[in-house]
C-alpha cells in the first residue's frame, strides 16, 4: 500500500502563529502529531508519505500516488478539509479520515470513504483488519477509551523539522474536570489516561535522535491532571533525562490554574525544562466561572496564582472568554484590568461558542438559542446562538479589549509587569542560535523602525537590555508574539 497522510491548511488564528513564524523562518508551529502516531500505527512496510499544507503545497500527483489519502483535522480546518476530500474524490482516489473534526461532525463528510473516528488506538486496526479483508465499513467507532501504554512513538521522519518552531508529545488524555463550554471530555473522557516514563524517554530521544534542539510542547489539554504520578515517576525521569542530554529542550503544556496550589510540583516542572504554561482563566467573572462550571477557577485569587506561578518560573499564557450569560458590560473594562496587571503577555481573548454535544450546546438547544455549529475559530467576531448581552454591544466591547490589550503602548506595559515579577532560573542554559540572531533583527527593522507605535518597542528594548538583561531574549520573543497577536486581528476588525 502507498498511503498519503494529508493535513490541511491552518487559517489564522491565535495558535497559527502565522505573523510571529517569518522573524524565525518557520513555515509553521506545530507538526501534524496525530497524523504522525497514526503513520506509526500503520503496517511497517506500507509505503507513507505526509503533507502538512501550512509547510508544502498538495499537488495532484501526491494524491495518484497513493492508494489511499489520510486525513485528520481540527475543526477550524474544515474547509480546507472539504477541498482535500473534493480532490481526492474527483482524481478517484480513497479518503480514510478522523480526529476531533470528523469525530465531531462525521454526518457532514458523506463524501469520505472511510471515516475511522475516535481513537485511533482502538478504531483504526478494526479499520486496517477489514481492509486486508477486503470488508472495510464506511465509519468505525467506539465508546470506549485507549490504553495510553499502547500508544506506538510517532513517525517524526515523515517531516522535516527545520520547517516548524515546536516539536510535540502526548502524555496523557482526559480530564478531571467538566467546564460547560469544553469538549476534551466528549472526546477522551474525565479519567486521566498516562503513558508510562520509558514511553515518555524514548519520545524525547526520538525527537533527539532527529537532530531536534528548541522547544517541545507537550499537546495535553490539562498536562498535570495525574499529579501524583508526575512528581513520583515522570518529572523526576525527564529532569534525569533532560541533564544527561545537556537540556537539549524547552517543554511548554497546558495546566488548570490549581497548579499554583502545589509549589514542589511547579518547581520540578521548571527543573525539567518547562518555561512556559497555558491557563484557561476565562473570566474575572465569579458569577460567569459558576455558570460554566469552571469549579477549579472558583473562589480564589486567580490574579495571586497566575504571580505565584510566574514567580516560580513559569511564564503563564492564559485563554479569555467573554459573553457568558452572567457578563454585564463591566466586564470588558475588568478583563482588560485583569490581563494588564496579571502581566499575561500572551493573553488569548475570544467570544464564547458552544462547540456540538457540549453541555453548554445543549442546555442553549433547550433554550433554543442555537444558530449555528461553532467555526472552531477563536479569533474572529461571530458566536454561535444568541448571547444574553445585546449582541452590538459584545461585539463592540470585545473589540475594544483586543484593540487596547494588543496595541503597543499596553502589550510593552504589559510585558515590563511580567519581566519584573519573572523568575528565569539560574540554572536554565541559553544556546545562542543564528535563528535568535536574525529574529532581533527582523523585530528591529518591522517594530523598531517601520511600526508606526515604535516608541514603545525601543523603550522596552533598552529597559530589559539594561535592567534585566538575561531577560532580553524573552523580551524581544514577546514583543514579536504582540505583533503576532495585533496582526492576527486586523482583518477581523476590518470587517466590523
Amino acid at each position: 500500500m502507498k498511503i498519503l497522510l494529508v493535513y490541511p491548511n491552518y487559517p489564522d488564528t491565535f495558535w497559527s502563529f502565522r505573523y510571529a513564524l517569518k522573524f524565525i523562518s518557520k513555515k509553521a508551529s506545530h507538526p501534524p502529531l496525530g497524523l504522525l502516531t497514526v503513520a506509526a500505527m500503520l503496517p511497517k512496510e506500507w509505503k507513507k508519505k505526509l503533507i502538512d499544507m501550512s509547510v508544502s503545497h498538495l499537488k495532484d500527483r501526491d494524491i495518484k500516488w497513493a492508494d489511499y489519502v489520510f486525513i485528520s483535522a481540527m475543526s477550524i480546518q474544515r474547509e480546507s478539509a472539504k477541498e482535500v476530500i473534493a480532490r481526492c474524490k474527483s482524481l478517484g482516489v480513497k479518503t480514510v479520515a478522523g480526529g476531533p473534526l470528523f469525530t465531531s461532525f462525521y454526518k457532514d463528510f458523506d463524501d469520505v470513504d472511510y471515516l475511522v473516528l475516535n481513537e485511533a488506538e482502538i478504531t483504526l486496526p478494526l479499520f486496517l483488519k477489514d481492509l486486508k479483508n477486503g470488508c472495510a465499513r464506511h465509519i468505525y467507532t467506539s465508546e470506549n477509551f485507549s490504553d495510553m501504554e499502547k500508544s506506538p512513538v510517532p513517525l517524526w521522519e515523515l517531516i522535516n523539522m527545520k520547517k516548524y518552531a515546536h516539536m510535540g508529545i502526548q502524555y496523557s488524555r482526559g480530564c478531571p474536570f467538566n467546564c460547560e463550554f469544553c469538549d476534551v471530555t466528549l472526546l477522551f473522557g474525565h479519567k486521566i489516561r498516562t503513558k508510562t516514563k520509558y514511553q515518555i524517554l524514548d519520545e524525547l530521544e526520538s525527537i533527539y535522535s532527529q537532530g531536534w534542539r528548541g522547544r517541545v510542547f507537550i499537546v495535553d489539554d490539562n498536562f498535570i491532571g495525574n499529579k501524583g504520578k508526575l512528581k513520583r515517576e515522570i518529572l523526576p525521569s525527564m529532569i534525569d533525562w533532560m541533564k544527561k542530554r545537556n537540556y537539549p529542550f524547552s517543554f511548554g503544556t497546558q495546566v488548570s490554574i490549581n497548579i499554583s496550589d502545589d509549589e514542589e510540583l511547579m518547581n520540578m516542572m521548571v527543573k525539567a525544562g518547562f518555561g512556559s504554561v497555558f491557563v484557561g482563566i476565562e473570566t474575572p467573572n465569579e458569577e460567569s466561572l459558576a455558570e460554566c462550571g469552571k469549579v477549579q477557577n472558583q473562589n480564589r485569587d486567580l490574579l495571586a496564582c497566575v504571580k505565584k506561578i510566574q514567580r516560580v518560573g513559569l511564564e503563564v499564557q492564559a485563554g479569555f472568554i467573554l459573553g457568558f450569560d452572567h457578563d454585564t458590560p463591566t466586564i470588558f473594562e475588568r478583563s482588560i484590568s485583569f490581563i494588564q496587571k496579571s502581566g499575561i503577555a500572551d493573553a488569548m481573548v475570544g467570544l464564547l461558542n458552544a462547540p456540538p454535544d457540549t453541555k453548554l450546546y445543549q442546555r442553549l438547544a433547550r433554550e433554543g438559542r442555537l444558530l449555528h455549529d461553532a467555526s472552531g475559530d477563536n479569533t474572529d467576531f461571530s458566536m454561535n446562538f444568541v448571547p444574553k448581552m445585546d449582541s452590538m454591544t459584545l461585539v463592540n466591547g470585545y473589540k475594544k479589549v483586543v484593540t487596547t490589550i494588543y496595541s503597543p503602548k499596553y502589550y510593552s506595559k504589559r510585558i515590563m509587569t511580567f519581566l519584573r515579577e519573572f523568575n528565569l532560573p539560574r540554572e536554565k542554559p541559553f544556546r545562542l542560535h543564528s535563528m535568535y540572531i536574525s529574529a532581533l533583527f527582523k523585530s528591529i527593522l518591522f517594530l523598531g523602525i517601520r511600526e508606526k507605535e515604535r516608541t514603545y518597542y525601543w523603550k522596552l528594548f533598552f529597559w530589559s537590555l539594561f535592567r534585566h538583561p538575561r531577560l532580553f531574549p524573552l523580551a524581544i520573543a514577546l514583543t514579536i508574539h504582540g505583533f503576532n497577536l495585533r496582526k492576527t486581528f486586523e482583518n477581523y476588525l476590518r470587517d466590523i
